[in-house]
């Protein structure tokens, strides 16, 4: 069973919208859903200016989509945590997932190796690193597993990779560069889980 959170973002000045979706995990320790989450039509913006009972129908409208929501989430990791992918596999999916560029894939779909950036083979290899030692990778769930690949990539971006301030963590997580790798990382794992090892070419 997947516990379902509500997520609420705001402006600081009272004008923006109130903007609120919902994820199986806690942002404080958040290890993924946005990606998820930004294909979803799960979320729903409340205008500060809106009368008390527009608020109630939006609450409400709000409200009824948890279960939905997360019960497609519940069976997408649910599956995902018993498709097995090889270590060479995963290291496959995940500088797929971190290619910056178009440059970068092409370079990877020839295994021109010698042309990445030292940049990119040095955060591949902190993803890997991840996905090997962390405590939350050994579980049956997570390791040798496609959902484990999943969380190596996110975890990556919550855990390990370093940030000028929390600020910029925080929004590279829900609408930057960590949320786009999430999404790439999310639409692999799924293409890997439909159709195998072709999704990795």
């Amino acid at each position: 069973m997947i516990e379902q959170y509500l997520f609420l973002t705001t402006s600081h000045d009272g004008f923006g919208s109130i903007t609120a979706s919902f994820t199986p995990i806690r942002v404080c320790c958040q290890n993924t859903l946005n990606a998820a989450l930004r294909s979803q039509k799960g979320g729903i913006k409340i205008r500060h200016t809106a009368s008390a009972h527009e608020r109630l129908k939006q609450a409400h409208q709000l409200l009824g989509i948890t279960n939905q929501l997360g019960g497609e989430m519940e069976q997408i990791f649910n599956q995902w945590a018993k498709v097995k992918i090889t270590d060479k596999q995963v290291k496959k999916l995940v500088q797929m997932a971190m290619a910056p560029n178009k440059e970068t894939l092409e370079n990877l779909k020839k295994g021109r190796i010698d042309e990445f950036s030292t940049l990119f083979t040095n955060t591949v290899d902190k993803v890997l690193e991840y996905a090997e030692t962390n405590p939350t990778q050994q579980f049956e769930t997570t390791k040798g597993t496609l959902f484990g690949a999943y969380n190596s990539v996110t975890g990556y971006f919550q855990n390990v990779k370093s940030y000028k301030t929390d600020e910029a963590k925080f929004n590279s997580i829900m609408s930057g560069n960590a949320l786009g790798k999430a999404q790439a990382t999310f639409d692999l794992c799924n293409d890997f889980s439909r159709i195998g090892v072709n999704a990795l070419n």
